[in-house]
């Protein structure tokens, strides 16, 4: 199955097990995908919500092309878009499981911070941090998930649904009402239970 066949709320929710991957100069880094959020293009929160910019044209691409947008003037954040061309859909990736490059993900951690070790549950448990482990930067904007550096492999065994919990997103003002928040129940990588 073609995870970008979906809808953005399936997809948000089938990307959960997903192992993301970045390959860079300086190694390999990647993590299972345990938490997600949702943004349509109808939805106040959703960065498209208004019209097609320079800042949100990612969204707009074929789906599976790479969003890196900064927020609050400090942490960069990096989406997945989804649905057709044309269509400002894209899925959050809030948190990560690290699997693979762990001492790399934790020195660039700790650049941005004032701590000199951390625990791998603080490495990508929320999407500024995981952006900061992953090495993902501002220059990945545009890239596409099946062409370039950062990658997604399927889960050998796709997450149960009842494993998965759907709730509001966290961290919004508008369309914080709707239930676009996918992550996967009980684990301690989640940004905030």
């Amino acid at each position: 199955m073609n995870i970008f066949s979906l809808d953005t709320l399936s997809i948000a929710k089938n990307l959960l097990g997903y192992t993301f991957i970045h390959e860079s100069v300086e190694g390999k880094t990647a993590g299972i995908i345990v938490e997600t959020e949702a943004y349509l293009q109808d939805d106040p929160a959703c960065h498209a919500y208004r019209k097609k910019s320079v800042r949100n044209a990612p969204m707009f691409g074929k789906a599976g092309t790479i969003y890196v947008y900064q927020i609050y003037g400090m942490h960069f954040c990096v989406n997945i878009s989804t649905n057709q061309e044309d269509i400002g859909e894209a899925v959050l990736i809030r948190a990560l499981e690290p699997t693979e490059g762990l001492d790399l993900m934790e020195e660039r951690r700790l650049k941005h911070s004032k701590l000199t070790q951390m625990k791998p549950k603080d490495l990508c448990s929320g999407p500024g941090k995981l952006v900061q482990a992953m090495g993902i930067n501002k220059n990945m904007n545009d890239w596409h998930i099946l062409d370039s550096g950062l990658k997604i492999i399927p889960p050998k065994i796709q997450i149960a649904d009842s494993d998965i919990i759907t709730t509001v997103r966290i961290g919004i003002t508008q369309g914080a009402d709707l239930p676009y928040r996918f992550y996967i129940k009980e684990n301690k990588f989640v940004s905030k239970l």
